[in-house]
């Protein structure tokens, strides 16, 4: 059997994507460290970020439906940062950059070493940052 070994792209499509790239600049370039080209692909525009694990790619979208996290598709999307303390840091660089992230604490109800932050993107795409929790740890080890 194949196995799957990482997640390769995201694409995420922008209602305004110069909006959608001033916020992922400060997310994604400014407090997680990845980095950034542009492209153009069947005549549009792409900004793609990307670090050493995967890219994620934002191209103009085709209708002005905002997003919606209950209706089919997308509900959100979560990173993994190291430890509690990385949470902790990106929450602060976020809110310090403007961004509305929450603050960064225990979920004791999703896992007892569970830590995130939550925010949203200018079109509505719920984001969360975690800690690389035990469990994980574990079942990454130990497969």
């Amino acid at each position: 059997m194949t196995e799957v070994i990482g997640i390769d792209h995201i694409y995420i499509t922008a209602s305004d994507l110069q909006r959608s790239e001033s916020f992922y600049d400060h997310v994604l370039l400014e407090t997680l460290g990845f980095r950034k080209n542009k492209f153009v692909l069947g005549g549009d525009p792409h900004v793609q970020y990307f670090n050493r694990h995967f890219g994620y790619v934002l191209r103009p979208s085709r209708n002005s439906n905002g997003h919606d996290s209950y209706a089919p598709g997308l509900h959100h999307f979560c990173l993994r940062v190291e430890s509690v303390a990385d949470v902790v840091a990106v929450a602060n660089q976020l809110r310090a950059a403007g961004v509305e992230a929450s603050e960064a604490k225990l979920y004791t109800e999703y896992a007892p070493d569970y830590w995130a932050t939550f925010f949203t993107d200018p079109d509505g795409v719920r984001f969360e940052v975690t800690n690389y929790r035990q469990e994980r740890r574990d079942r990454h080890d130990k497969w």
